[in-house]
């Protein structure tokens, strides 16, 4: 980290509104702009709007980054990841209420659940998970318009300075790879 008495910060004085300098290293990473503005996120309720989860299922599964297709749901890497690994399930209905699924959507949410947890623990041996929904804006939800389960791998550790203090994930391996190998693990159904 580059502090007060760092000559290179002293030779390069912050410009007219950029603020003070905080002693703070900077990674970039510009493609999280396009998660930040909001791009690729459905407009309004309709599938139609450029829903990506609608999108998804219509690509092949490594351009759409998809990892297993059920009758009425499908697991997909996220695109914007908390950890390696990071799955969501999607139904392929443009719904946005938990209670507005079928019950053969919602017992497919459930087994293809437990199955990305199966691949997930053959691929990568993480120490526990989140699952959840963020059902609606206010709750959290990036795209509030189309029900999506979270499935987070956690280990221990993952919560290192590298976030807390760095403010930076590491992710050890590229989406596609990722993808790969969830899909070789994926249990049978």
């Amino acid at each position: 980290m580059r502090g007060d008495n760092d000559p290179e910060q002293a030779q390069h004085p912050p410009g007219p509104g950029t603020g003070q300098p905080d002693g703070w290293d900077r990674l970039w990473t510009p493609h999280r702009m396009a998660y930040i503005k909001g791009e690729g996120k459905p407009s309004g309720p309709g599938a139609d709007d450029g829903c990506p989860f609608c999108r998804a299922p219509g690509l092949s599964d490594p351009e759409g980054l998809l990892v297993a297709r059920g009758e009425h749901t499908y697991a997909v890497l996220n695109l914007y990841p908390y950890n390696s690994g990071h799955l969501l399930v999607c139904p392929y209905r443009h719904v946005s209420e938990y209670t507005a699924l079928t019950p053969e959507e919602t017992g497919e949410l459930a087994e293809l659940t437990q199955a990305g947890i199966h691949a997930l623990t053959a691929a990568y041996s993480p120490h526990g998970f989140n699952v959840g929904m963020n059902l609606g804006t206010v709750a959290g939800a990036g795209i509030a318009a189309h029900l999506h389960q979270h499935i987070v791998p956690r280990w221990g550790g993952d919560t290192n300075f590298m976030p807390v203090i760095g403010h930076t994930k590491v992710l050890p391996e590229m989406l596609e790879q990722t993808r790969a190998k969830l899909a070789e693990h994926w249990p049978p159904r």
